[in-house]
């Protein structure tokens, strides 16, 4: 069985979110999945309540399955919002996470799916023909991982929000308008008008051997945008900084 898959786009003067005209516009007749990533990679940009219960109800209408991936929930973030908290999400999502982010266990490849019974089994029928189970010690890991409170993510936080005040302060100096009020481990900033992405990282590795994101690599609308990373050091960063005073 075969599938194509069918792109929507995202803009920039829609805050990145779900274009639900273009949406409705759509022939869903064959349409099975739509997959979502909120808060959102590489923009950072959270959905509240009302545009996922606006999703919601199209799925219901149109007999799509939506799949939110999101593992950055608890990332500088105050208010974490699951799809499945939202009233009638259940009989038509399923929701993705991942320990890698919130866990500082990038590699372990760690993560869940959470979801009614129905579309689990789906899910499992897949997996287990993909493979044969976890090794015992990552589950173990995991398990510690996940029975760790609230300072856990309120001292790791406390990290990530010194280093993106720094990173605010590099994109500054780099003439960049960064995006305010996002979650997640990186920032998303527009560039100067007269120099496209890869330009401008060509430019900022050469001279001063910086290197940042451009956001061509993220899809069609990334022109004209750089995506900073929040996983380098405070030293680091002001090293950057230094860079380019």
């Amino acid at each position: 069985m075969q599938a194509e898959t069918l792109l929507y786009t995202l803009k920039s003067e829609n805050n990145w979110q779900p274009d639900f005209e273009y949406l409705e516009s759509l022939d869903t007749s064959k349409i099975k999945i739509m997959w979502l990533n909120y808060p959102h990679m590489p923009t950072g940009t959270d959905l509240n309540e009302k545009i996922f219960d606006r999703l919601i109800q199209w799925a219901k209408k149109n007999n799509i399955l939506l799949v939110n991936d999101n593992p950055y929930s608890f990332i500088l973030n105050d208010n974490p919002l699951s799809i499945l908290s939202v009233e009638g999400a259940k009989e038509v999502a399923l929701e993705l996470n991942s320990l890698s982010k919130s866990f500082n266990m990038a590699g372990w490849r760690v993560g869940m799916v959470c979801g009614k019974s129905e579309f689990i089994s789906n899910v499992l029928k897949v997996k287990s023909n993909m493979d044969s189970g976890m090794f015992l010690g990552l589950q173990k890991g995991a398990i510690e991982a996940l029975n760790l409170d609230q300072e856990w993510f309120s001292s790791l936080n406390a990290i990530y929000e010194k280093r993106r005040k720094l990173v605010y302060k590099l994109a500054e100096k780099l003439g960049c308008d960064c995006s305010l009020n996002t979650s997640g481990l990186f920032v998303w900033a527009k560039i100067r008008a007269d120099i496209n992405s890869e330009e401008f990282i060509d430019k900022l590795l050469y001279e001063h051997s910086i290197f940042i994101t451009p956001g061509t690599v993220f899809g069609s609308k990334g022109e004209g945008y750089v995506r900073f990373s929040l996983c380098a050091s405070e030293e680091l960063i002001n090293k950057a900084i230094e860079r380019v005073s």
